[in-house]
């Protein structure tokens, strides 16, 4: 039997779309769920000695939803509980498109997190202003909005900023972080305030707001991604680090294609 070139591209074309399908089920049945345990270092220009070693765990983008189950939620905070960090940060997005009435139960999910240095949380896009706040405060979880705060360790000082997505200006950004003492570690929800934090000379930044593209196609990249200086991982903008997480929720589409969720674990590195 001879096989004709239309045979042929007819063929190809079928099994490529059932492997794009595959893909595109896989994604969305299982990568989306498997979230795992990423470990990092972050260096820290001028950390105090004591902070030397301090794990942070690091969890953003939750986007509890109808897309994203309670199952997903409780489950990254049992593997953050599990790390036993020192200090927890959340990095925003607790919930999708301001939907308000997951602002509650997201928060619940959130309560069960414990570390010796507290747990502070940002802002980012999905999050309204008022009831993802006062939710988060219900469970006492210490929201920064544009603000500062300085943590102490073993009788040495860090300063603890938090600004939210929508606040990108330099100047609203330096007025968060003046006064302080020593290095600042800035939690921002978007990696692009990377930018402003360098020429600030932040010594740190820790974000998320990427899912990491979410959709990572190979040979392609994360083409999602391509806006932000660092789409996940860890990065450098002249003497200021930064983490980026690919966080833990989807948005948009409900899939992840190597691009699977995490917590982060971040030990702090004097440099």
């Amino acid at each position: 039997m001879v096989l004709t070139r239309r045979a042929a591209l007819k063929g190809i074309f079928v099994s490529g779309l059932g492997a794009v399908t595959g893909i595109g089920v896989y994604g969305v049945g299982y990568e989306r769920h498997q979230i795992g345990v990423t470990s990092t270092t972050l260096g820290v220009r001028g950390l105090p000695r004591a902070w030397e070693g301090v794990r942070v765990g690091l969890l953003t983008d939750v986007h509890h939803s109808a897309l994203v189950p309670a199952a997903d939620v409780a489950n990254a905070v049992a593997l953050v509980n599990a790390q036993r960090p020192d200090l927890i940060l959340l990095g925003g997005d607790y919930i999708t498109a301001m939907d308000r009435a997951f602002a509650d139960p997201v928060a619940e999910l959130l309560a069960p997190l414990h570390a010796p240095l507290g747990i502070y949380a940002i802002l980012g896009n999905h999050d309204d202003d008022r009831e993802m706040p006062a939710s988060l405060r219900s469970q006492h979880i210490q929201v920064l909005r544009d603000e500062r705060t300085t943590l102490e360790y073993k009788g040495q000082e860090l300063d603890l900023a938090g600004i939210g997505f929508w606040t990108r200006d330099r100047r609203k950004i330096a007025a968060v972080i003046k006064g302080a003492r020593g290095p600042v570690l800035l939690l921002a929800h978007d990696p692009r305030r990377l930018v402003e934090a360098a020429n600030l000379n932040v010594a740190a930044v820790l974000s998320g707001h990427t899912h990491g593209g979410q959709i990572v196609l190979p040979g392609v990249g994360a083409i999602a991604a391509r806006k932000f200086p660092v789409a996940a991982g860890n990065g450098r903008l002249r003497d200021t680090t930064i983490f980026v997480s690919r966080g833990i929720g989807t948005v948009y589409v409900p899939a992840r294609i190597n691009c699977p969720p995490e917590i982060a674990i971040v030990t702090l590195q004097r440099t």
